[in-house]
């Protein structure tokens, strides 16, 4: 068994799987999710785990050159706005509209589904190299 970081085995192999240049879109309860990418659902129920949570223990274990998230997460999810900001300063993160972004997903080798009930509560994750 591991002892620390992710210990959920399906996303531990998600993880495993990613390389430079792929992407990971963490999304909240609600986002629609094509089929294609690779899917880990960890919502439980509604808020949990939270955006942040999941968001914040991926960081821990991925390297991420960019991040991508909705523009309309700036008028209708302060939380999130403050997060995303924090997590990636400018110009670390990207900024389109929801409607690309949801494109975008289909394109993602992994995504991992929160329990997240905030609106826009999404961010694509562009995977970097550790050198």
């Amino acid at each position: 068994m591991k002892r620390s970081g992710i210990l959920n085995r399906h996303l531990s192999a998600g993880i495993a799987l990613l390389g430079h240049t792929d992407t990971v879109m963490v999304c909240d309860a609600g986002l629609p999710i094509p089929d294609g990418p690779f899917v880990v659902d960890l919502a439980f129920t509604a808020g949990v785990p939270s955006f942040e949570r999941v968001l914040t223990g991926l960081l821990d274990e991925l390297v991420v050159e960019r991040a991508t998230a909705a523009r309309e997460v700036r008028d209708h999810n302060p939380g999130a706005t403050a997060l995303l900001d924090r997590l990636f300063p400018a110009p670390a993160l990207d900024l389109v509209p929801h409607e690309e972004l949801k494109t975008m997903t289909g394109r993602a080798r992994l995504v991992v589904r929160t329990g997240e009930a905030r609106p826009y509560a999404n961010v694509l994750l562009r995977c970097g190299v550790p050198f």
